[in-house]
C-alpha cells in the first residue's frame, strides 16, 4: 500500500523489503511448527520407552560396579 500512496522509487523499495521480510517470517514460523511436532513426537516416544532404557542404565551400573565377592578366605 506505500507504494501505491507514494509514488517515489524509495516508496516501491521499501514496500518490497517489507513483503520479503513478511515472507522470511511466515517461512521461520511454519519450520519451526514443523521442528515442535517432531520434537513432540520423540518426546512421546522416550515417554513411552524410559522404563527401558531405565533398565538398561541399571543394568550398565552392574555391570560396571559388581558386588564385593564375599566368600573369601
Amino acid at each position: 500500500m506505500l507504494s501505491s500512496v507514494l509514488n517515489s522509487r524509495v516508496a516501491i523499495e521499501v514496500n518490497i523489503q517489507i513483503i520479503r521480510v513478511f515472507s522470511k517470517m511466515r517461512e521461520l514460523l511454519i519450520t519451526q511448527k514443523d521442528i515442535l511436532l517432531r520434537l513432540e513426537r520423540m518426546e512421546k516416544q522416550v515417554e513411552h520407552n524410559s522404563h527401558d532404557i531405565q533398565l538398561i542404565f541399571t543394568a550398565l551400573k552392574k555391570l560396571l560396579n559388581p558386588p564385593m565377592n564375599q566368600d573369601k578366605e
